[in-house]
């Protein structure tokens, strides 16, 4: 069996613009003038150095039209259709639905069935740290902070078109990428069981690795605890070829 397609990865948008009263209430949005948009992505397979990068002045039509994420977005669908796995901080709830968001916008169909692994999600129920954000972890885990940037400056520069303040952004996007996979392997041996149908040829549900060792069952059921030998992960799964516990399975009539 070939190792699933992983990949880390990072978005940036803009924000949307609008009118409103009173920036300390909800519910005050007046009006929106403009939708937000997405800026850019990045990714990066795991254990390679190289990190790609995509971001709105790559594509034709950039100058007539600044907010157009259309090919952009085409490319971001492709990421996600063409790989098993897709890995990240706070990808979950916050750069998958936003890249759904735009591939709904313009009308594209689902892309293939993907996993995510969000390392936010997990390290929440793992351990209780004084701070969960991307930056905190690496720092504390040696990796080193993420990119500083001029904040709002730098991404109202990107929207204005400055190209200074696309190349921050760009390389911000990087180290975030870079920094998502230094976590994740911090954060992946301690992850609990994931469900894979069949154990012994598949690869580490946190990894991707073929390098696995199975433990033997579990209390003597049809079940068999795994350990990657590449990562330290810990999982329970069938073996192969016992998709069904050994049992027959039932036909309804």
């Amino acid at each position: 069996m070939s190792e699933p397609k992983i990949a880390f990865f990072d978005v940036e948008n803009a924000p949307s613009l609008g009118w409103f009263y009173d920036p300390y209430k909800e519910n005050n949005i007046v009006a929106t003038e403009q939708p937000w948009f997405m800026l850019s992505f990045s990714w990066k397979r795991p254990g390679e150095k190289k990190i790609y990068d995509h971001a709105l002045p790559d594509y034709p039509g950039y100058r007539r039209d600044k907010t157009n994420d259309r090919k952009l977005i085409e490319d971001l669908w492709k990421l996600f259709d063409s790989h098993d796995t897709l890995i990240g901080h706070n990808i979950g709830r916050f750069d998958c639905r936003k890249a759904t968001s735009r591939f709904l916008n313009w009308g594209m169909k689902p892309p293939s069935p993907y996993v995510i692994l969000d390392s936010l999600k997990e390290i929440r129920k793992l351990s209780y740290e004084d701070s969960n954000r991307l930056g905190s972890l690496s720092t504390k885990w040696g990796f080193g902070d993420k990119l500083p940037t001029q904040g709002w400056d730098t991404w109202r520069g990107c929207i204005e078109g400055n190209q200074s303040d696309w190349r921050v952004l760009r390389r911000y996007g990087k180290v975030d990428t870079l920094r998502a996979e230094q976590v994740w392997g911090v954060v992946a041996p301690w992850k609990k069981n994931y469900g894979h149908a069949t154990g012994r040829m598949c690869p580490s549900p946190t990894c991707g690795s073929l390098n696995i060792n199975s433990r033997g069952p579990v209390r003597g059921g049809p079940k068999h605890q795994f350990t990657c030998l590449s990562c330290g992960h810990w999982w329970v799964a069938k073996p192969a070829g016992d998709e069904n516990g050994g049992k027959r399975p039932r036909i309804r009539r």
